[in-house]
Parts: C-alpha cells; structure tokens; sequence
C-alpha cells in the first residue's frame, strides 16, 4: 500500500491562546490563512491522483488541512483518533509551565525513557505503536493520503524527519 503523508498546514493559536485554552483545548487551534492556501495548493499533488481515501488526525488543524484537501480533490475523509499529535503529558494534568522543556526532553532523550526522564510524555514507541495500528486497518487500500503531525509522520520515516507546514512524505507498506 502506498501511503502519502502529509503535515497539517500553517496553524494559529491567538484564539485558543486568548480563551486561556490549554493542553487539549489548545489543540483546538484552526489554520491562519496561509495554512489555508498552504492545504488549497498541495490538493493538486499530483501523488494524490488515484488515492482512495484520506485519513484525518481528529485534531482542528489536521483536520482542516485534510478536510480542505478532500473538497478539493473530491477524495472521501475519515478521522482517526490514534494519528493525533504527540502526547506531551500523558497523565493529562497539564500542570507544567513551560511545555516546550516536555518536548526539549523528548528530542534529547530521542523519545526514549531514562533515569533522566523528568516529565510524563509519550515514547516515540508508544506513538509508534498507535499510528501503525491505524495505517494497519487501511491495509486493503492501494493507496491513501494521512493528514497527521510531524512528529506522529517522523514514526513512519525515521526520528529527526522535519517537515515543513503540508509537506509529503510518500512510503509503502
């Protein structure tokens, strides 16, 4: 099955952000303009030409890159809760002040768990796991379009992957 992974656009979080939002309510982030533009021009992928499907993360700025995409090129979308972005804090607490040090540490510790570890976030195998468990029920598929995040994407390639806003990553499985 081949398999056309794609970043969500361009995102903003001045609205969630002045609501006071946080953990999952700042996912609720929508795209800036450009993100739409971003998700407009990257419909005409010519790699998209013969999927049958795209499968959505549940998270507003995925799920708007790939809602935009199938309007566009008329491709049918479902949603897949288990591709949603890296979990930062798995006890769902959000009790930290700054979770930029959460992601710090994970890039550090390249998603693996140590005596170092200081703070309650997702391995790069538990992520792993999740988004191979989702792609493995399209098995039937020939061809399918993920609308994801860079990080939950990097467990497809390989760790330090760093895409852009839209960007494609194109594997077979």
């Amino acid at each position: 099955m081949k398999v056309l992974l794609v970043r969500h656009a361009e995102p903003r979080y001045d609205e969630v952000d002045s609501r006071g939002y946080f953990g999952m309510g700042h996912e609720l982030g929508r795209l800036t303009e450009q993100g739409v533009k971003q998700a407009e021009l990257r419909s005409y992928d010519e790699r998209f030409i013969g999927a049958e499907l795209i499968v959505a993360s549940p998270y507003t700025r995925a799920l708007q890159t790939a809602a935009i995409i199938s309007r566009m090129t008329n491709i049918p979308l479902v949603v897949e809760n288990d591709i949603h972005e890296w979990m930062p804090d798995m006890t769902q607490k959000f009790d930290v002040d700054d979770f930029s040090e959460l992601y710090k540490e994970y890039i550090r510790q390249k998603g693996v768990k140590s005596g170092e570890t200081k703070y309650p976030w997702e391995t790069y195998a538990q992520l792993k796991k999740r988004v191979d468990q989702v792609l493995s029920k399209y098995k039937t598929y020939k061809k399918i379009i993920v609308v994801s995040h860079g990080i939950a994407i990097s467990t497809q390639t390989f760790f330090e992957d760093i895409l852009d806003f839209c960007e494609v990553r194109e594997i077979n499985l």
